[in-house]
């Protein structure tokens, strides 16, 4: 049996005709966000049929490709869009609208194609860019800090990578993946970004779950992979030692508010597609109780309908504007400090991390609200396989477990009881 056989894959061609469609990218905000918005319509056709068929999502990254939002943060010089995280992060949010699992690729890939300019040289991170953005590159992750971290040893003129990782989402579908692990007999780490399709790299295809299920975020073996001095982000390749100016602690742990901000954007994304696609639902096929002792001709006369969405609204309105605030928070550390890291104060780090737990905890409240209550008001037709609705709700919750919430609250409360910021960790 061939691995395709086996592995069954998306057809990349389906999407060809939007190669030459999108062939410049877009030049300002509102330019990206009606292109990402293109690409969720051209998703919203068949999402409930690719969702089902669970099939490994080449033809889903091959028209992010095509669309040019894995450039969105890149610089010009080689082709990307050089927005802001800010913008960046209303793309995902749209995407994710209207398939959750291609939001959460496109939210780690925006991750892990700009690691370098977090835990990176100068150096290391332009030569990261222009390899990426030249080649189109969408870039994966085998960072799970749940699993033991990876063996680094050191071989000559490079660094060995080897172990195991549980989750390594997007990887299968990945052209480069970023590694992390800790150098034997210390405690100091590294990142470096490697080629995904090597025998070194050695996925699962294990991911059979409820939700995300266009995610490949299977498990992953690393064996014996090889990277140079020159690719291990933040280190001095003749010393082989980390460089305390670009792993300053409070700017190199950036990385973790930006990706669970990534995470906070994505569940708002499948929350507010859940609502648009249950209210499309509601007008057309919903039927009007007629047994309630105030009969109405429609759906959208009841009263409990109307007020069910107006609290949805409302609430998913008020967790984007928070949203849009700490993106701005991010945003402004980013363009504040520029390059020179060291100037980031841990309160500065302290107040960003804590606006992104706050779009964390209230994403995670009102995105399962919203999308197990829009069976309430759209009918117990609306749970038939065909119409999909489900999916939303298997979305969010199968991340929204990825780490507890409940931590988060607690990190909020500390904050605003006590006046303590948090101190940085793997999910902080």
């Amino acid at each position: 049996m061939s691995q395709a056989d086996q592995f069954p894959a998306t057809d990349p061609a389906v999407y060809e005709e939007y190669k030459s469609k999108w062939s410049e990218i877009p030049q300002d905000e509102q330019g990206w966000l009606t292109r990402a918005r293109e690409v969720a319509a051209v998703l919203a056709q068949d999402a409930v049929k690719r969702d089902q068929e669970n099939k490994s999502p080449a033809a889903e990254v091959a028209l992010l490709k095509h669309s040019g939002l894995l450039k969105i943060l890149g610089p010009k010089k080689y082709g990307g869009g050089e927005q802001p995280w800010n913008v960046g992060y209303k793309v995902i949010r749209e995407v994710a609208k209207a398939d959750g699992s291609i939001g959460m690729l496109l939210g780690y890939h925006l991750l892990w194609s700009r690691t370098a300019d977090i835990v990176g040289t100068t150096e290391q991170s332009d030569r990261f860019d222009k390899l990426v953005l030249t080649n189109n590159y969408f870039v994966g992750g085998a960072v799970n800090p749940r699993d033991n971290d990876l063996r680094i040893s050191v071989d000559g003129e490079g660094i060995v990578f080897n172990g195991a990782k549980h989750f390594n989402t997007g990887g299968v579908v990945s052209d480069l993946t970023v590694l992390e692990g800790v150098v034997d007999g210390t405690t100091d780490h590294i990142f470096a970004v490697v080629p995904s399709q090597q025998a070194g790299i050695q996925f699962a295809h294990n991911w059979h779950n409820i939700g995300l299920r266009l995610t490949e975020s299977g498990g992953v073996k690393i064996d014996n992979v090889r990277a140079p001095w020159a690719d291990a982000l933040g280190w001095d390749a003749v010393e082989h030692k980390p460089l305390p100016n670009v792993l300053q602690i409070h700017w190199g742990s950036l990385l973790l508010p930006v990706i669970q901000l990534v995470f906070g954007n994505f569940y708002l994304g499948i929350a507010i597609g859940a609502l648009e696609y249950a209210s499309k639902y509601t007008v057309a096929n919903t039927r009007a109780w007629p047994f309630g002792g105030d009969s109405k001709q429609s759906p959208t006369e009841e009263f409990y309908i109307l007020e069910r969405y107006g609290n949805f609204f409302a609430h998913l309105r008020a967790a984007e504007a928070l949203a849009d605030r700490a993106g701005d928070q991010l945003a402004a550390a980013f363009a504040g400090h520029g390059s020179d890291h060291t100037k980031l104060t841990a309160e500065e780090r302290g107040e960003v991390a804590e606006w992104v737990a706050s779009v964390k905890v209230v994403a995670t409240d009102v995105g399962l609200r919203v999308t197990s209550g829009v069976f309430e008001v759209t009918g117990s037709r609306a749970t038939s396989l065909k119409v999909g609705l489900d999916r939303y709700w298997r979305d969010l919750r199968t991340h929204t477990l990825h780490d507890p919430v409940a931590y988060k609250n607690r990190e909020l409360g500390r904050y605003a009881l006590l006046g303590e910021i948090p101190q940085p960790t793997w999910y902080t």
